[in-house]
């Protein structure tokens, strides 16, 4: 069975949504499609299906058109297990106390570590990435500091991997959500391989629009990895949903952009508390005011 790949890229969130909805009418049907921003500042959109069966080549240059993208690059890949050669290929992760490991390395755990297994999947946060590893070690920043949340949220939650690290500590629930059902379903099935799946509640949301997510505030701590735009986007909301006190903590932020994302959220009833930088990547764990959010 062969797999193919057909990518184009565009600068308009709007069109790059719509383009990604009407490849799921083509003749054959991708058997996935996704929509991304680049993670360049850009403000480029890249747009993204896959197929079973060679994807039909006029089809494809017809949509780049009608929705102003470039022309879709298609390539047809090997034959081979993928999800095989990410599980050989993804070491074991040391965030301070935690261990992110797939499970052909959970005897790579030492005694003292927490070990969140997360298998290669359909989502993402493997630890690998720096605002995933930033997070995982502002969190352990913030246990080591004695800080003990009753109500946690991590909005964006990819594989889960954030909400499981707050619920391996924390006995309270967590609310994890993503806009991604695969995301969710994949955090749900994580949650319960790493024995959390009770205290972890995983919801498909658009930021804070799940009911559940608003009524279970305010929370202490919300975990958001996501991208800086949105992060800005969801700063009133940050300040609607945290108590006084409450920590944030947000990445997926390239280091040029942590200045400007800090300045959204200060008019919104935070200050910083730590800024972590891991290559490129910002991490900004942030505390909300006793002021009231505008």
């Amino acid at each position: 069975m062969s797999t193919h790949t057909a990518f184009t890229t565009l600068q308009d969130p709007i069109a790059a949504a719509a383009l990604s909805d009407a490849m799921e009418a083509l003749d054959p049907t991708p058997m996935g499609v996704g929509t991304f921003e680049v993670e360049d500042g850009s403000g480029t959109w890249e747009v993204a299906g896959y197929f079973i069966d060679a994807p039909d080549i006029a089809g494809l240059a017809l949509l780049a058109h009608i929705h102003g993208a470039q022309d879709f690059a298609v390539s047809k890949l090997d034959d081979r297990d993928w999800v095989a050669q990410v599980r050989r290929e993804l070491s074991p992760v040391h965030a301070g106390r935690f261990v992110v490991h797939g499970g052909h390395d959970t005897a790579q755990v030492p005694p003292h570590k927490i070990g969140l297994r997360i298998e290669a999947a359909m989502a993402f946060g493997t630890g690998h990435h720096g605002t995933t590893l930033g997070c995982l070690l502002s969190l352990d920043r913030l246990i080591r500091m004695g800080f003990c949340p009753a109500r946690v949220a991590d909005i964006g939650s990819g594989t889960g991997v954030l909400a499981m690290a707050a619920a391996s500590i924390w006995p309270g629930r967590t609310l994890a959500s993503d806009v991604d059902p695969i995301a969710v379903s994949t955090a749900r099935a994580n949650c319960r391989a790493n024995g959390v799946g009770p205290r972890v509640r995983c919801l498909v949301s658009v930021g804070f629009q799940h009911p559940d997510l608003r009524h279970s505030g305010p929370y202490d701590l919300i975990f958001a990895n996501i991208l800086a735009n949105p992060l800005k986007l969801m700063a009133r909301d940050m300040g609607l949903n945290t108590r006084s006190g409450a920590r944030i903590i947000l990445s997926g932020i390239l280091n040029r952009q942590a200045k400007s994302v800090l300045a959204v959220y200060r008019g919104h009833g935070f200050t910083l508390d730590h800024h972590r930088r891991i290559g490129e990547w910002s991490t900004l764990t942030l505390i909300r005011n006793h002021a009231r959010p505008i």
